[in-house]
């Protein structure tokens, strides 16, 4: 029996790791599961590529919360992830390091709540009383959602005071001391924040999983999509890739089958979009939703996007290090998005990869930095998916490629002037690549853009206005490792009801 001979009782489309874990809860409780991937290779931001027998992440650059009895440790038992990764712990006294042009001291985020409040007094004597608020806020809006913890049950939002407060507000409410808010808030491009807009929770449910405890997947994490797919296939699910779903056919007020742009149809009672919203608003004809709910769906912003450098290293010249670098030409972390072609970049993040083969010597590392969606106009109209769709954009975006390489080695060299002479070849991507490969709208980085001005407005239910079409993934809730396994928990709930299906994860964790 094939993919258009069988209806499914679940058809998922998208495999990205909120398809995916929807994919698998669902067939682990007896449905019969059909996840359709555009791509060849699944997962979404999981996924990796290799050059130069170099392998590298796409999105998944550390994680959080993994540690013996934290929230993601407990969610990836349940999954079956645990005992099957490759993972490593980062530098307990600093996994993140931050500075700053023209200031000598590198700034530390350790580890658990205690170390990251001694470290931090340590660099900020004066400060003590003022770090222990924070985190202490920090824990304090993690514990108003149940389910980042792991619990049943939901909160009033409504009465939240920390909903109707932007992260960088916040920050400075708590101290004067200038340099102590740019280190607090230096990890914001995890989150694509903004100043004054970026809702305070989004910066506490990123940041404390890390505080809690960080790990790099050891040779990438595509391992993730491998482990959770197999999964999936052994529980009786079945995986297609190549399958990009065009449109949805109706049967009345319901979906009847999802028609892939080859023209194979695929049914199934209920569905689940793992995609970019303003597509799947896309695939649904006018007629079957209220164009209200289609247009708040289509007037979300979105975060911005990036421009990533992938560099392979020379063996052995480079000694391993153990941490992520955020590095900031000013003394603004929250305007590093806001720049000019002239003031690019205003700063970067660099993140090491581990390999299982590269023994005391870093093999490769990411430089990524913001880039706007319409740097990229003029090739906007070309698609390159290999091997399905390759449409090459010409010598004038390699050109623009290599400039912008060449100007953000320059920012990184002026900072690590270790690494001049150690590369071995270097490759790039832009938002156009993320679009292509990830599917959204524009190559934003995390979706829907949170503004604590409507915190409502970007609070997406798993339902929609199709009675038989779910919805999960980033935009859903949170976006990362753990907001994505946690958005697909509560699109299950609404097929499973929220008690059942937490209880059963408990019993697993």
């Amino acid at each position: 029996m094939g993919l258009t001979d069988s209806k499914y009782d679940i058809v998922i489309v998208g495999s990205g790791m909120g398809g995916l874990c929807s994919g698998f809860i669902l067939a682990k409780e007896g449905y019969k599961v059909c996840v359709l991937e555009k791509n060849r290779q699944l997962g979404g931001s999981l996924q990796i590529f290799s050059r130069d027998k170099v392998i590298f992440d796409t999105g998944i650059h550390y994680i959080g919360g993994l540690s013996e009895g934290q929230n993601l440790n407990r969610y990836f038992k349940y999954f079956g992830l645990m005992d099957k990764l490759k993972l490593k712990q980062m530098d307990m006294d600093g996994f993140d390091i931050v500075t700053f042009k023209g200031d000598p001291n590198e700034y530390k985020h350790a580890q658990g709540y205690p170390n990251f409040i001694r470290t931090l007094n340590d660099q900020f004597p004066d400060e003590k009383e003022n770090i222990e608020r924070y985190c202490n806020k920090m824990k304090e809006i993690c514990g108003f959602f149940p389910l980042y913890n792991l619990e049943e049950g939901t909160k009033d939002l409504f009465t939240a005071k920390f909903l109707e407060t932007d992260t960088k507000s916040y920050i400075e409410s708590i101290t004067s001391n200038v340099k102590l808010q740019n280190v607090l808030a230096s990890t914001n491009p995890l989150y694509a924040g903004e100043a004054n807009k970026t809702p305070l929770y989004v910066h506490a449910l990123v940041v404390n999983t890390y505080i809690e405890s960080a790990w790099k997947c050891v040779d990438g994490g595509a391992q993730i999509a491998k482990h959770l797919s197999d999964s999936i296939k052994s529980m009786g699910g079945e995986i297609y890739n190549y399958c990009e779903a065009a449109k949805f056919n109706f049967s009345g007020s319901d979906i009847k089958n999802v028609e892939l742009t080859d023209g194979r149809i695929v049914e199934g009672k209920t569905f689940i979009s793992n995609c970019d919203l303003s597509k799947t608003m896309g695939m649904i004809e006018p007629g079957h939703i209220r164009q209200a709910y289609r247009h708040r769906i289509e007037s979300l912003g979105n975060t911005i996007s990036s421009f990533i450098l992938y560099i392979v290293l020379k063996k052995g010249t480079l000694p391993a290090f153990n941490h992520n670098k955020y590095h900031y030409e000013v003394d603004d972390v929250w305007g590093l998005i806001n720049y000019k072609e002239e003031t690019w970049p205003k700063g970067f993040a660099l993140f090491p990869q581990f390999s299982s083969k590269e023994g005391n010597f870093t093999e490769s590392v990411i430089a990524m930095t913001y880039m706007k969606y319409s740097e990229l106009e003029a090739w906007s109209d070309s698609v390159n998916i290999i091997p399905n769709k390759v449409n090459l954009r010409g010598e004038t975006y390699e050109e623009f490629k290599e400039r912008k390489c060449q100007v953000l080695f320059k920012s990184i060299f002026s900072k690590m002037p270790e690494l001049k002479g150690k590369i071995e070849s270097y490759y790039s991507s832009t938002p156009l690549t993320y679009r292509d490969y990830i599917g959204s709208r524009d190559g934003t980085m995390y979706g829907i853009a949170k503004d604590y001005r409507d915190p409502l407005k970007t609070f997406i239910s798993p339902r929609t206005k199709v009675p038989n079409l779910l919805l999960t993934g980033q935009n859903l809730n949170l976006h990362g490792v753990l907001g994505v396994t946690v958005s697909s928990v509560v699109t299950c709930s609404e097929i499973l009801g929220q008690q059942y299906l937490i209880k059963k994860i408990k019993e697993k964790s």
